[in-house]
């Protein structure tokens, strides 16, 4: 597995797979792996020929800049798991390079995407997300891009954008993985004590019985709403940042949910930012709900 960090290296190394007529498939990550984030690699070596990981912890992204300075860093445990999982290269480019003295370019998505959710919570965020996206399919020009679909609304974004300004990449999205009690895997987790981890079961938890409530005939969506909050805000330290029920039809807001529509949630848990969504007509969730 190469290790690169310099952009014109890693323009040499796509350059000299194309030329030898090898598929590319890149997964960008902001580092602090885990298991979602091997299921992504494991699922672009299905897509290509030489699977790409990119670690770098985006700057542009963040709101709040001691939410960047607690953004865990364990590259040396992550570039072993890249190898192990069958990476090809992995590219750790520096800001300085990323964002030289004078950077002034930004991309946003305008529009019924970055209009609510996350895009409201964290002013910038996706403008950062889509430049850095950008950036990073432009030196590594791959034939696909795979992204989890835990972050959804950056998914569908990203897919857009990537659309829009025809960059030739195609965006796949792969499904979120969680850990056995039911918490959707984040880099974010191993910010959680065990007793902030039990009040974190309160989002998929609250999710999943807002799904269920649905299959029983329940559409109305602040009803839906109810039920997350009831299992969230029964804990000290808990804070509901936001939950709403979208529709993927235009992705608006619906007062009455339908099999378009899921429910999504952004909490803060002792300080910890977590999101998490359920889809109101797909599969359950598997968390203890009793």
């Amino acid at each position: 597995m190469d290790v690169i960090a310099p952009v014109a290296d890693m323009r040499a190394w796509s350059r000299q797979q194309l030329t030898a007529g090898r598929r590319i498939a890149f997964v960008p990550t902001m580092g602090a792996l885990h298991r979602g984030h091997i299921s992504l690699i494991e699922k672009a070596r299905t897509l290509a020929d030489a699977v790409v990981v990119s670690i770098y912890v985006n700057p542009t992204q963040f709101d709040n800049p001691e939410d960047l300075a607690k953004y865990p860093k364990t590259l040396e445990a992550d570039l072993a798991m890249c190898r192990e999982a069958g990476a090809a290269a992995v590219w750790t480019p520096e800001t300085a390079e990323m964002y030289p003295d004078g950077y002034c370019t930004f991309v946003e998505v305008v529009g019924p995407l970055s209009d609510k959710l996350c895009a409201v919570a964290r002013p910038g965020h996706f403008r950062g997300v889509c430049t850095v996206v950008t950036k990073l399919l432009a030196v590594v020009r791959p034939d696909v891009a795979v992204f989890g679909q835990k972050d959804l609304q950056q998914a569908l974004i990203v897919s857009r954008m990537a659309g829009d300004l025809n960059l030739g990449t195609e965006i796949v999205v792969a499904p979120t993985v969680r850990d056995p009690d039911g918490l959707a895997m984040s880099s974010r987790n191993r910010r959680l004590s065990p007793e902030s981890r039990a009040k974190a079961l309160g989002l998929p938890r609250g999710l999943e019985l807002a799904r269920q409530a649905y299959r029983a005939g329940q559409v109305t969506s602040m009803k839906l709403i109810e039920i997350v909050a009831e299992e969230l805000l029964v804990h000290e330290g808990v804070d509901i940042d936001y939950c709403d029920v979208v529709s993927l039809k235009g992705f608006a807001e619906a007062e009455h949910a339908d099999d378009a529509c899921v429910l999504a949630a952004a909490v803060f848990v002792d300080g910890v930012r977590l999101i998490d969504h359920v889809p109101l007509a797909g599969h359950a969730i598997p968390v203890k709900v009793d």
